[in-house]
């Protein structure tokens, strides 16, 4: 279900989360798994697939790409040894834990792990 360092979730940062899930539904028929007033999920065929996250404002850089891992700690050591830096330290959320990184390009991206793992 989960491919270990692969592309597997993608987060939009939206001003408005009411209005970005009225969006979404009518243009594209996507449905939501509401976590609280600031985050929903976005359901998948098989699985949540993305995310919504409530912000201030959204930056250029557009959504956060998510990887999955099967060792998040042992991909934090991976990120680093390879040139890049960790910007968020692995935290801990409803689903698991997760950490951002910034590649030497500058482009931030997370990697995250279910609390099994």
């Amino acid at each position: 279900m989960h491919t270990h360092h692969a592309i597997d979730y993608i987060e939009l940062s939206v001003t408005d989360l009411a209005e970005a899930k009225r969006f979404y539904t009518d243009a594209f028929g996507w449905a939501f798994n509401d976590y609280g007033p600031t985050y929903a999920g976005i359901q998948g065929p098989e699985r949540e697939v993305g995310g919504l996250a409530q912000a201030d404002e959204v930056t250029a850089g557009g959504p956060l790409v998510v990887l999955y891992s099967n060792a998040l700690d042992a991909s934090v050591t991976a990120v680093e040894r390879a040139g890049g830096r960790v910007v968020v330290p692995p935290f801990e959320f409803p689903g698991g834990r997760r950490f951002h990184f910034s590649d030497p390009s500058g482009n931030v991206l997370a990697v995250w792990t279910p609390h099994t793992a």
